[in-house]
């Protein structure tokens, strides 16, 4: 039997805001090699998740999951 991959992106991340109606700001922070240096880099981004019913608050860690666009800045559910 065959497995069924998703090509949607899955992220972990840390909710930073929780103040809108649905929706939650998560931070995701990776690590990149410097290109020059070959030092690793930590870099943030934010991304906003649906959240239905408003479950999470700040500093809750969170797996969010690439959707269709909800708005004009969630493309994001949160998972669990």
């Amino acid at each position: 039997m065959e497995e069924k991959t998703s090509k949607q992106k899955t992220l972990k991340g840390t909710v930073v805001s929780d103040k809108m109606k649905d929706t939650v700001v998560v931070a995701v922070t990776r690590y990149t090699k410097h290109p020059k240096y070959q030092k690793y880099v930590k870099s943030t981004k934010k991304y906003h998740a649906h959240d239905v019913g408003n479950k999470h608050e700040v500093g809750d860690n969170v797996e969010i999951k690439e959707s269709k666009p909800i708005s004009k800045t969630k493309s994001f559910v949160v998972v669990n």
